[in-house]
């Protein structure tokens, strides 16, 4: 299973100490330091679509109305801080966020 999220982020920070407390074998990718791969965040545009950007980040309220603008694609690319997370990949699926479907899904399994 891997783990795209941020550090700094408490609820990354959380979903992978309740995963691994479950014993569930976690990758943490962050995507500050360690970048998204365009195929990755192309697979995630199409899992979550516009969901994906969150718009209520202190980067998103940072950009003017141009940047704003840019394809999504490229917007993640340019400003990889902009993704909602984390994005959970365990095995075919996708999860966005730390939800309870999600704890419910992936902890179950676990």
């Amino acid at each position: 299973m891997k783990l795209y999220g941020l550090k700094t982020c408490d609820t990354c920070r959380k979903a992978l100490k309740d995963l691994k407390d479950a014993g569930v074998e976690v990758a943490f990718v962050d995507v500050r330091a360690d970048g998204v791969p365009e195929r990755d965040l192309a697979r995630f545009l199409t899992a979550f679509g516009e969901n994906l950007i969150n718009r209520r980040s202190t980067t998103w309220r940072g950009l003017d109305e141009a940047a704003r603008a840019a394809a999504p694609l490229a917007l993640l690319q340019a400003h990889p801080t902009l993704m909602k997370r984390p994005v959970i990949e365990a095995g075919d699926r996708l999860f966005l966020g730390w939800t309870a479907q999600t704890r419910a899904a992936l902890l179950a399994d676990g």
